[in-house]
């Protein structure tokens, strides 16, 4: 698709919000004004720690790489499989990260998107409730946790999960994506440890053959 392409697609979603920004209350979007802050504030303050999960398992997963180069035996086959499977995590990790980066570039942008996405929910008065209970608490280091919490409580339905979907920015923030976004970072803190541990059995195998 054409960068001409892309940019009409994102003018006419932005249009579409715009229109659809006028269904929202005065507490709606006083509350969403609020999470988005805090969003926004939370994504800033994670912006390093979730770089140094990108940053910290590259040596060891280059490593397995050359080992899987210069390895002429059967372990050739578990250094790159492993690699493979590590770098994997971390590219998935890095893409989500670098879209919720996008997604709080413009936080009044977001925080209107809050507020449509609640005022589409069918019940304002609990998705409304939901965005405010994560303003408080640790300044925001858990806010992806916390929202992942309080929308199971909420009893959202899909057929509205399906049109969250459609909010640029929002829909990182609403299921199914914030739970996949808890996981992928679950997971990329994993690897960390894995991948100086597989190279380090890799290497004595290496040796060792």
């Amino acid at each position: 698709m054409s960068r001409s392409g892309k940019d009409g697609m994102g003018s006419r979603a932005n249009r579409a919000v715009d229109d659809m920004a006028s269904r929202i209350d005065g507490q709606t979007a006083d509350a969403s004004t609020r999470a988005a802050q805090v969003i926004t504030l939370a994504v800033r303050l994670l912006r390093w720690p979730t770089l140094a999960l990108l940053v910290l398992p590259l040596p060891f997963i280059a490593g397995l790489l050359m080992i899987a180069i210069v390895e002429g035996s059967g372990v050739r086959w578990v250094a790159l499989a492993v690699a493979l499977v590590l770098g994997l995590v971390v590219f998935v990790f890095g893409f989500r990260r670098w879209r919720i980066l996008q997604a709080v570039t413009e936080p009044d942008r977001l925080a209107t998107e809050l507020g449509i996405a609640v005022s589409m929910s069918g019940k304002v008065e609990d998705a409304r409730g939901a965005l405010l209970q994560i303003t408080g608490g640790d300044g925001g280091t858990r806010v992806f946790s916390r929202l992942r919490g309080v929308w199971n409580t909420v009893g959202l339905s899909g057929k509205w999960i399906d049109s969250v979907g459609d909010l640029p920015r929002a829909r990182y923030l609403f299921p199914p994506r914030i739970g996949t976004t808890v996981t992928m970072a679950i997971a990329a803190a994993w690897v960390v440890p894995i991948s100086f541990i597989a190279f380090l059995l890799v290497g004595i195998a290496a040796l060792a053959n």
